[in-house]
């Protein structure tokens, strides 16, 4: 943006091989020097914002664009004079970023703020000039994109710009739109540059920018910018798979032939498609070539095949897969379950008789247009019927403040993802410019999100995390700094640590301590994913520096109480004379399905038959013995007690063991962990019906958070 400005003696040619492949390159210079030195009436559209216009209306026919031609005039008259280190007049920057959002189909507000994007930053314009010719919503987007000023923040001001963008994307996805755009013009002419700050702006790129436009969906810019970045950053490699790309463009092209057979199949079974031949970018051929070794005359390319309907998909799929080999291994449908970031496709390959390997990608043609623009294609996602009905009163403009009194107020944006959710929580803790871009660029590394749900039915319903993510991840995302108390997890209805890894899908029920004192663990960071997570542990763990202490203390040994035990209760093995035992491991109780095995002593243990001993001893080949409970209604069971440490506990369980007419035969308490105990006790009960009851009891105990079977 503003570091582009200069005067118009630094003149340099881009490096022809940073422009992208196969695209028609407008001459913007010229178009920027009419736009100068040219009359413009005032009753039509400059000329040098025609191509804009023209790529607008091809998206939105009735689009008005006497705004568009406003904002143009105000851009051009404030940068009058400015040159770009290319030597160009800056108002082609402004004006390239803008046919790059008309191209992708940016609604009109999108492309107003586009063109008028560098105004505050570089010229005398104010936010409130722009707020009263253009409106709140405009006036926010191009504040968002507005860089901090150095002088205020020097070193730090980098890292504080994405970050108020970054917020600001939280309020209106447009905001980044803008910004990618505007990243891959400057891209686009960075030769003009030394290398050493070509390097610096394509790392950043790499890792933040192009992250954030594949969580954005925006993949007809994000490819751009991974080939432009690979140029800079990897030259060797770069040239390399350059001639790769141009060796090929030499031989014969598989991929048209097979196109064509498809298109037969299609046709034959009545399905309405188009299919296209879609060449890779260079990043993809250099990645793809580094997975197969030598490449062949299909893997420059993939076939891209569009439908009109969700199941002309399916219906595309089944006949490839039935006219062709396929490669099953490379099936993925992302249209049942789609990426995080709005993408849908069903992704397949097959083998053709000469031993090709074609890439398949179906999509519907909607679904082609997210996949290509992402949150661009989506439009305005604010727009509501009051605004829309304001919008066309006169005066008002697409982004005008008599629209919407307060366009931001509770706004809720269907196209926040998970992510930026994340990111806009954790950055509040991270006041420190360093620890913000470092933890920026390790979120943003993630590739992968995973969605669990809550078994408490709170709300949110689902908590959104990265791949990889642990309990103790989810833990901080659903509770903050509250989760400094959590002591486990249930995960899909069983008890599990806290450093359990997640996967897609997960119901996980949160068990919270109730002592205000505690906290985190030291390991807890090792299996800490997100930022948030991070950030928590490591500020806790800053301010109770003697606080992991009492975790880490030598495992006491488990405290026993025992009284006179039984032998098999009234279970009967249909063996004469034989000794019968209940199985300690289960210990099943009337009416429980049980199974009987002897052992050594001709002695028969008793197990239910849901037991895991019972399938081990069936596939050790040993003979099950029929058993069958008497008519007396006593029965012995063990019962496993969760709670949380406090004192008086044991005492007061034992309290509620004997209300109910229990018998304790044995109880073992172990020694706390992470302020959780657990309790295990082996009961005499006179009725078998009495031990829902029992069970109840002992969970209405304070601190008892689960009592079940052993």
């Amino acid at each position: 943006m503003s570091a582009e400005a200069t005067n118009p003696e630094a003149r340099s040619e881009a490096r022809p091989e940073l422009r992208r492949r196969g695209r028609t390159r407008l001459d913007l210079r010229r178009l920027g020097r009419a736009a100068l030195l040219g009359p413009t009436s005032r009753d039509r559209l400059p000329d040098a914002i025609g191509h804009v216009a023209e790529a607008h209306r091809a998206h939105h026919p009735d689009a008005d664009l006497s705004i568009l031609r406003r904002a143009y005039v105000l851009a051009e008259s404030s940068h009058r004079g400015q040159m770009r280190k290319s030597g160009e007049p800056y108002i082609t920057h402004p004006l390239a970023v803008t046919l790059i959002l008309a191209e992708l189909g940016a609604e009109t507000t999108t492309l107003t703020a586009s063109l008028l994007h560098d105004t505050v930053e570089d010229t005398e314009v104010t936010l409130d000039q722009v707020r009263e010719e253009f409106g709140d919503e405009v006036c926010f987007i191009v504040d968002g994109v507005t860089k901090v000023e150095k002088i205020d923040y020097g070193a730090a001001a980098e890292p504080e710009t994405f970050r108020k963008m970054l917020v600001a994307t939280g309020n209106d996805v447009r905001v980044m739109s803008i910004k990618l755009a505007d990243r891959l013009h400057n891209m686009r002419t960075l030769g003009v540059m030394r290398p050493d700050k070509q390097a610096r702006i394509a790392k950043v790129t790499r890792d933040v920018l192009i992250p954030l436009a594949e969580r954005l969906g925006v993949q007809a810019l994000k490819t751009e910018l991974e080939d432009l970045v690979f140029a800079i950053l990897h030259p060797e490699e770069y040239e390399h798979t350059r001639a790769l790309i141009a060796a090929h463009a030499g031989e014969r092209d598989p991929l048209p032939a097979i196109a064509e057979s498809v298109r037969v199949v299609l046709r034959e079974a009545g399905i309405h498609a188009e299919v296209l031949v879609r060449p890779r970018h260079f990043v993809s051929v250099h990645r793809i070539s580094r997975k197969r070794g030598e490449l062949r005359g299909s893997d420059f390319g993939r076939l891209l095949i569009l439908v009109g309907e969700n199941a002309d998909c399916y219906g595309v799929l089944g006949e490839l897969h039935t006219c062709f080999t396929p490669v099953v291994s490379e099936f993925k449908d992302f249209i049942a379950v789609p990426k995080f970031n709005l993408y849908q496709s069903l992704h397949t390959a097959f083998a053709t008789s000469d031993g090709h390997v074609a890439e398949v990608i179906v999509r519907t043609r909607q679904m082609h247009r997210v996949a290509e623009a992402g949150v661009v294609a989506l439009g305005n996602p604010y727009a509501t019927a009051v605004a829309t009905a304001a919008a066309a009163a006169p005066g008002a403009t697409a982004g005008s403040a008599e629209a919407c009194a307060d366009p931001y107020e509770e706004r809720v944006d269907p196209t926040r993802p998970g992510w930026l959710s994340r990111l806009l929580d954790w950055q509040q803790s991270a006041p420190d410019p360093d620890t913000f871009w470092s933890v920026l660029r390790a979120e943003l590394a993630q590739d992968r999100e995973i969605t669990v749900f809550r078994a408490d039915g709170g709300a949110p319903a689902t908590i959104s995390l990265p791949g990889g993510a642990s309990c103790i991840d989810a833990a901080y995302a659903q509770y903050g700094e509250a989760a400094h108390g959590c002591i486990g997890a249930r995960v899909n209805g069983r008890l599990t640590s806290l450093t359990s890894r997640l996967s897609d899908g997960d119901t996980v029920q949160l068990l919270l301590a109730h002592d205000a004192s505690s906290g985190p663990s030291a390991d807890w960071l090792e299996h800490a994913h997100t930022p948030a997570a991070r950030i928590a542990i490591s500020s806790w763990l800053k301010a109770h520096p003697d606080g992991a202490a009492a975790t880490t203390t030598a495992a006491r040994a488990p405290l026993s109480v025992v009284g006179a035990r039984g032998g098999g209760g009234n279970a009967v093995a249909d063996l004469p004379d034989a000794t019968v035992r209940l199985a300690g491991c289960c210990t099943p109780v009337p009416p429980d399905a049980v199974a009987g095995f002897v052992v050594r002593g001709g002695a028969v243990t008793v197990h239910r038959v849901q037991c895991a001993a019972v399938a081990q001893m069936r596939s050790l080949g040993r003979t099950s013995v029929a058993v069958h409970w008497r008519a007396t209604a006593d029965c012995r069971v063990t019962l496993l007690a969760e709670s949380f440490g406090r004192p008086h506990l044991l005492a007061d369980l034992t309290e509620a063991i004997a209300r109910e007419g229990v018998e304790v035969v044995s109880a073992t308490v172990e020694p706390p962990v992470e302020q959780r105990v657990r309790h295990s006790y082996t009961l005499q009960l006179p009725d078998a019906t009495g031990l829902p009851a029992l069970m109840r009891a002992m969970r209405d105990v304070p601190g008892v958070y689960d009592v079940s079977r052993a």
